[in-house]
C-alpha cells in the first residue's frame, strides 16, 4: 500500500479542517436547522453551532490520527533507543503510514540489525580469544617444563659427556624456539585484534616479501633436504600494508609446506599480476588435505593428522594468521589440493593503482 507523505497529510489536515465546518453548515441549512437564508448576510445561532461543531470535529480528527501516524511512531523511537542503550537488540519498530516515518523506521531496525550481528560477532571474537589464548597458555607449559627439566639436567651435572651435553643444550634450543613461536603468534593475533589503526601501511613491493620469506625458511627446509624453486614475477608487484605482517604470512605458508614435503621433496612459491590484483600460491609436494583439513584448516588451533604431535606441529594457528592477515589487507586465502599432487595454498591482494596493471605472466 501506497503510503502518505507528511506534506500530503498536512494539505490533507488543512483541507479537512477548512471543509468540514462548511459541511455541516449547509447540512444543517439541507435539514432545516434554522431559516433557509441568512438573516443580514449573517448565518443563525444553529448554523453558528453546527460549524463550530463541524471544526471541533475536524480538530479532533487531525489530532488523533496526527497522533497515531506522527507522535505515537517517535514515542516509539524513543523508548526503542533507551532500550537499546539498555542493551536490548531485539526490539523492532512497526511499520507506519507515513513515508517519512516509515523511512526512519526501516532504518532504525536496519541499524538494530547491523548492532546486533556486530554484538554477535564481538561475542564470538572475545569467545574465540579467551579459547586461543587458554590454548596457547597449556601449549607454553610443555616446552617450559621440558626446558626446565633439561636445565636442571645441565646443573646437576647428569650431562657429564659433551656429547650429552651437545643434546641437552639442542634440546634446550629446540624448546626455546617453540616457546618463540608460541609468543610470536601470541602477539600477532593480538596485534590483529586490537591494533587495527596502528598497522603500518605503506606501499612495496609484495615480490620481496615473498623473497625474504623463501630466505627464511631455506634453513629449514635444507634440513629436509626439500628445495624451493620461486617463480616470481619481473615486474613490481606493489601492495598496501604492513610488509611484516605479511612476511609472517608467507612464512607460516612456507612453514606448512616444509613440515608437510617429504624428504627430498619440493615446494614451488609462485606469483603473478592478475589486472588489479596480485596473486600467489604455495604448493608443495606431499599428500595434500584430506577433506577434514580442506574444511577446517582454518579453524584456530586445529591440528590436521600429521601435525598433532607438538614437537612437530605448532600451536595450529598458522594458517589462522596467514588468513587473517591476507584479510586485513583486503585479500583472500584459499586452500586446495593440486591436481599433481600436494597442497596448494592461493591467495591473492589488491594492487596499488601505481602497479595495478595487466600482465601476461602466468603460473608455469
Amino acid at each position: 500500500m501506497k503510503k502518505l507523505r507528511i506534506r500530503t497529510f498536512s494539505l490533507l489536515s488543512l483541507l479537512l479542517i477548512l471543509l468540514l465546518p462548511w459541511i455541516f453548515l449547509l447540512t444543517s441549512r439541507l435539514i432545516g436547522a434554522g431559516t433557509l437564508n441568512f438573516e443580514d448576510g449573517k448565518p443563525n445561532a444553529y448554523q453558528m453551532i453546527a460549524g463550530m461543531t463541524g471544526l471541533m470535529l475536524a480538530f479532533f480528527i487531525v489530532g488523533f490520527e496526527m497522533r497515531r501516524f506522527l507522535l505515537n511512531p517517535l514515542e516509539k523511537l524513543g523508548l526503542a533507543a533507551r532500550r537499546i542503550s539498555a542493551g536490548d537488540r531485539d526490539i523492532r519498530l512497526p511499520k507506519s503510514g507515513i513515508a517519512e516515518i516509515a523511512e526512519v523506521s526501516d532504518a532504525f531496525n536496519l541499524m538494530v540489525d547491523g548492532l546486533r550481528e556486530a554484538n554477535l560477532k564481538q561475542r564470538a571474537s572475545e569467545e574465540e580469544r579467551r579459547f586461543v589464548i587458554a590454548a596457547i597458555a597449556h601449549d607454553l607449559r610443555t616446552p617450559l617444563f621440558s626446558l626446565r627439566g633439561y636445565l636442571d639436567g645441565l646443573e646437576q651435572g647428569i650431562a657429564q659427556s659433551p656429547e650429552k651435553m651437545a643434546k641437552y643444550v639442542a634440546v634446550c634450543k629446540e624448546k626455546s624456539a617453540q616457546l618463540d613461536r608460541l609468543v610470536e603468534d601470541l602477539f600477532t593475533i593480538a596485534k590483529l585484534d586490537y591494533a587495527e589503526n596502528e598497522l603500518n601501511d605503506r606501499s612495496f613491493d609484495f615480490k620481496l616479501v615473498l623473497s625474504e620469506a623463501i630466505e627464511t625458511l631455506r634453513p629449514t627446509a635444507r634440513q629436509k633436504q626439500v628445495s624451493i624453486i620461486a617463480n616470481l614475477p619481473t615486474q613490481d608487484c606493489f601492495v598496501n600494508g604492513d610488509s611484516h605482517l605479511l612476511e609472517r604470512a608467507i612464512e607460516n605458508l612456507l612453514d606448512n609446506a616444509v613440515r608437510h614435503a617429504p624428504n627430498q621433496g619440493k615446494i614451488l612459491v609462485q606469483c603473478r599480476q592478475d589486472g588489479p590484483v596480485v596473486t600467489f600460491a604455495v604448493q608443495d609436494s606431499g599428500p595434500g588435505f584430506n577433506d577434514e583439513e580442506l574444511q577446517r584448516a582454518f579453524d584456530p588451533l586445529y591440528r590436521g593428522e600429521q601435525s598433532r604431535n607438538r614437537s612437530t606441529g605448532g600451536a595450529g594457528l598458522g594458517l589462522t594468521i596467514s588468513q587473517r592477515i591476507i584479510r586485513r589487507h583486503g585479500g583472500e586465502l584459499t586452500i586446495a589440493n593440486h591436481p599433481d599432487g600436494g597442497a596448494l595454498l592461493s591467495g591473492r591482494l589488491p594492487m596499488t593503482l601505481s602497479s595495478a596493471t595487466t600482465s601476461n605472466d602466468s603460473y608455469g
